[in-house]
């Protein structure tokens, strides 16, 4: 299964249960497929709202209990029986790819993270229902983790997402310091780019942090998982930090060395990471 798209968090690792592969790899390509409408190729932004409309009501058809879908979403089909997994996530990771066709900035730092309400938080919903844990707290912490690290992914990718003319930074946050958003990537800003780095960071931080009890409360392997990612996306912020902030110059990235110091700061996360 590729996972070109997700190097820092791998999809389907070693740590999942196997009977839970096929169930995360038919979500998985669910939602891969959908994303790569909304971004990649050169169709028309009409052409891939209508792709995705068509995705939508493939999953209408799914919650009508209809039969003869296509190959990936009769595979979807069956999980969502198997599992009785909710379709509203789906419906909403579909809302999220349609805004990505028609939204490239974002005024305030609440619609960001509405974005990531759709964009991110339903992957946390639909795999904590795979585990028949999805109770009232584990949804807060899942939707906390989870748009960490999508903000997360947003720092790290500023300069790519601006070759697409899309900037995830809220507007409110540039005007504050002072940055046009035409000129991120310009010398004469690296003093005020720095600091407000520095605060989008503290603040992506203190959002993982605040999901992080979940980390410890699950058990087993997903519980291990969760550890993964949460040190991992810490380690990508202090990366961003020991960078200068200059995600332009330098892309981080985790790399094997890093790779190893997140399973050893997993092995040892016995209670909630202090706040910064």
């Amino acid at each position: 299964m590729s996972v070109d798209h997700y190097e820092n968090f791998p999809v389907a690792s070693i740590l999942l249960p196997s009977r839970l592969r096929p169930a995360v790899e038919a979500i998985y390509a669910f939602a891969r497929s959908a994303d790569d409408l909304a971004d990649e190729g050169d169709a028309m932004p009409e052409q891939r709202l209508a792709a995705l409309s068509a995705y939508e009501a493939a999953l209408d058809r799914i919650a009508a209990g209809d039969s003869g879908h296509a190959p990936m979403f009769e595979r979807l089909a069956q999980v969502v029986r198997e599992y009785q997994l909710p379709l509203q996530p789906m419906y909403e990771l579909l809302s999220a790819f349609k805004q990505d066709v028609v939204v490239s900035r974002y005024q305030t730092y609440d619609a960001v993270l509405d974005y990531c309400s759709r964009s991110a938080n339903p992957v946390g919903h639909l795999m904590l229902h795979l585990y028949g844990a999805a109770d009232e707290r584990n949804l807060r912490d899942s939707d906390a983790i989870c748009s960490a690290l999508q903000l997360i992914n947003f720092l790290q990718d500023v300069a790519i997402d601006l070759q697409k003319e899309r900037i995830y930074i809220p507007l409110e946050d540039l005007n504050r310091y002072a940055i046009l958003p035409g000129a991120l990537d310009q010398a004469s800003a690296r003093p005020r780019w720095r600091s407000m780095m520095k605060f989008e960071v503290d603040r992506a931080r203190a959002l993982m942090l605040s999901g992080a009890p979940l980390a410890l409360r699950l058990k087993g392997r997903i519980g291990f998982e969760l550890r993964m990612m949460v040190q991992g996306g810490l380690r990508i912020l202090d990366a961003i930090e020991e960078a200068e902030y200059d995600v332009f110059l330098h892309r981080p990235k985790l790399t094997r060395r890093d790779w190893l110091g997140v399973f050893w700061a997993a092995l040892r996360m016995k209670r909630q990471p202090k706040q910064p």
